[in-house]
């Protein structure tokens, strides 16, 4: 039966998955040279109910968070228009983390969606005039400044027949640093979905053609003179550019009995910009596993786990050794609202920092469409 049902996935989504393999093995043969971490926010996940299933999401994302996720989820849409909002902090409260995006269905078998991501640091005192001409300190002339990086979707997913489903977005990136330096870019998505009774397969490949970034600079005189006189660079405009990523997603629904639902799911994400701190690195092609589950009662409540962000770090006394970072969350949904949180990185197990996050979901016309 297993060998069956892999066999039908792969007929059914073998020329979307050799396209996008292809796509990206052209991309790592011709820039291998690439340095890693390019518009690394784009990779932090969006939403709680992502975020406490430790990203896991990708098979069964089928909300306006799909827009961000796998574009082809959107096709699921529960209601005519959803909205969907997003906070979480960082840092200690430093870095703010912001999302929000609207989705709205076509006709019965596509939808599309608008989503905004926003990290940023804001009000960054700017010292660099502080001491004028005479040598004098003169606090007034310090000025305040933002560092942001935010990103705009444009998503699109269309269903095929025998429980197919495509989608796709199109971002624009910009990236600034107060008035010093601004980057613009631009990149493509691509996914696919598939359904076959209780399980549920996906493969999403982001910056599928490589997102591309380009940076200018406007630097003062005094920040010029700065920058020689301490040992630093001067910036030059110049283009970065973000790797291909695949990710794919395997997931299953258990029903329990007529009240309880359980969901599983295990995602992989391909990275192909060289050896990454993940648990398979490897040179060009680094694989970081991740898992979720989600308990669903009566669709009022919802209790999530994850597992996911493995790595090795070296501990006090010189030891490498290896870390996961494990979520929980909790989602509550009345009639047309869902509320969801997620405590990730508990009881400060890996090395990333722990975050409170925070999601608000609206359900606009939910019975004005047939499913």
């Amino acid at each position: 039966m297993l060998f069956t049902l892999k066999y039908h996935l792969f007929y059914k989504m073998r020329y979307l998955i050799l396209i996008l393999f292809s796509l990206t093995i052209f991309q790592i043969q011709s820039q291998s040279s690439t340095p890693k971490y390019s518009n690394e926010f784009l990779n932090i996940g969006v939403g709680a109910r992502s975020l406490g299933m430790s990203n896991s999401i990708i098979a069964t994302t089928n909300d306006v968070h799909a827009g961000y996720w796998n574009p082809a989820g959107l096709c699921n849409l529960k209601s005519d228009v959803q909205i969907g909002l997003m906070h979480s902090e960082y840092f200690a409260g430093i870095a703010k983390y912001d999302f929000g995006a609207f989705a709205k269905r076509i006709d019965s078998t596509s939808a599309f969606a608008l989503s905004f991501v926003r990290f940023g640091v804001d009000n960054i005192p700017n010292t660099t005039e502080l001491i004028d001409a005479q040598g004098n300190i003169n606090y007034d002339r310090i000025s305040y400044f933002s560092a942001a990086d935010m990103a705009l979707f444009l998503s699109y997913g269309k269903k095929l027949n025998n429980g197919v489903m495509l989608g796709g977005s199109v971002k624009l990136v910009n990236r600034q640093v107060g008035d010093f330096a601004r980057a613009w870019g631009f990149g493509v998505d691509f996914s696919a979905s598939y359904q076959h009774k209780s399980w549920q397969f996906a493969a999403m490949a982001r910056d599928v053609t490589s997102t591309f970034n380009a940076w200018s600079y406007n630097l003062s005189d005094e920040m010029l003179e700065t920058f020689v006189l301490t040992g630093n660079d001067i910036p030059q405009n110049g283009l970065e550019i973000t790797m291909p990523r695949i990710i794919l997603g395997t997931a299953k629904t258990f029903k329990i009995n007529d009240k309880f639902k359980l969901i599983t799911e295990l995602d992989a994400d391909f990275t192909t910009d060289g050896m990454r701190n993940v648990l398979i690195s490897s040179n060009p092609i680094s694989i970081d596993p991740h898992f979720g589950l989600e308990l669903n009662f009566k669709n009022l409540i919802f209790l999530r786990s994850g597992i996911g962000n493995i790595q090795k770090s070296t501990g006090l006394i010189g030891k490498t050794v290896t870390t996961v970072q494990p979520n929980i969350g909790l989602g509550i949904q009345i009639k047309g609202l869902s509320i969801d949180y997620a405590l990730t990185d508990i009881g400060d197990a890996s090395v990333a920092l722990y975050s409170n996050v925070f999601s608000l979901r609206v359900n606009l016309n939910p019975k004005s469409r047939k499913i």
